[in-house]
């Protein structure tokens, strides 16, 4: 009985061992097979380029095999090299931001694909604007703004914090709110913008954003996040919406779908910018607000450049202060007029200000 014992485990002994060396021999095998026999050199290693500058880079060949052609990818957009297989681009219509420089190297049969990360900044530190105040009306001191929106002469607004969340119609010139909907108290609303007679309304953390019809302020329907962390801000051009979710991000959105189609990375002459907040579109850019900071950010929506800084510093202090004051938040354009208004989380006015520079 014994002796059967030990000839069953030194069987089950002998067949781990054999089992343990083909795994390791196919791993040793599976290693080789990824081995990578080329890597992308950028001209004195450098990986942070500016708007004006020229990416030049190459391919470092290790094991000196006959390459048949090479292929670069940047920002989507595919050059095909020379000779020396070799890329080089100026940068100028790029997006800004993080991006990865690819190479596909033919060879023998094969194509291997490479990266290299690399970063693209914006050439000019931003201009610097201050404010003065045009006008000031009554605004709800009891609501934490996270998104202002005008039609024609009428304010729209969302407020947030869960239990406190809403979308409202107010006239802007007496503070009167003439509608305000409820959103489920397990939500905290975030920022709005307006578009084709809907009203499309972010929540901070759930993934999901609300439809509204613009007339009855009647809920139509939801949308989903997809890649996106979270809801901040929204603001549109007419043709695509902008979404910020906290991070360096701003995302294109479908304006039909709602689907997010690529994004911009905000960026200056010395790093790429986090943080934006409540979105409007003027004149042709993006106005943010930075989380926590009294400004706003002027963004150039094609390659993300923060071109400008509005500094509304002491703007706070001339509102009601009070325990449940909070930061400034909320930027709201009339088109037809020209006029741009900001507000806060719990500010009782709401500002007409002329940018200065």
């Amino acid at each position: 009985m014994l002796q059967t014992l030990n000839i069953t485990m030194n069987t089950r002994n002998l067949f781990v061992i054999t089992t343990l060396s083909i795994l390791f021999f196919s791993c040793g095998s599976n290693q080789e097979k990824k081995k990578k026999y080329f890597s992308i050199e950028t001209e004195n290693n450098q990986r942070i380029f500016k708007l004006g500058e020229t990416i030049k880079a190459s391919i470092k060949n290790n094991e000196n095999i006959n390459i048949d052609s090479v292929s670069y990818i940047l920002n989507e957009e595919k050059t095909t090299s020379g000779t020396n297989f070799s890329f080089e681009e100026k940068i100028d219509t790029e997006k800004l931001g993080h991006n990865v420089l690819k190479a596909l190297v033919f060879y023998d049969g094969n194509v291997d694909t490479i990266t290299k990360k690399i970063t693209l900044l914006n050439n000019k530190s931003p201009k610097l604007y201050t404010y003065k105040i045009v006008a000031d009306y009554p605004h709800d001191e009891g609501a934490f703004t996270q998104g202002l929106e005008f039609v024609g002469d009428t304010l729209y607004e969302s407020t947030g914090k869960k239990g406190q969340s809403s979308l409202r119609k107010v006239d802007y010139k007496s503070g009167e709110v003439i509608i305000k909907k409820e959103v489920p108290q397990k939500y905290f609303a975030e920022g709005i913008t307006i578009m084709n007679n809907k009203i499309f309304q972010l929540t901070w953390q759930a993934k999901e954003g609300f439809i509204y019809d613009l007339e009855s302020m009647e809920k139509t329907g939801n949308f989903a996040y997809n890649d996106s962390k979270q809801g901040w801000g929204l603001c549109n051009d007419g043709k695509h919406i902008y979404k910020s979710d906290g991070t360096e991000k701003i995302w294109i959105l479908d304006a039909e779908t709602l689907a997010e189609k690529g994004y911009i990375e905000v960026t200056t002459n010395k790093g790429v910018k986090s943080k934006f907040n409540e979105l409007e579109w003027v004149n042709g850019k993006i106005y943010a607000n930075t989380w926590q900071k009294d400004g706003i950010a002027i963004i150039n929506p094609s390659n993300g450049a923060l071109e400008g800084v509005i500094n509304l510093s002491g703007l706070r202090n001339k509102v009601k202060q009070h325990p449940e004051l909070d930061v400034l938040n909320g930027i709201a354009y009339k088109k037809d007029s020209q006029q741009l208004f900001v507000t806060g989380k719990y500010w009782g006015k709401l500002f007409e200000i002329e940018v200065v520079e």
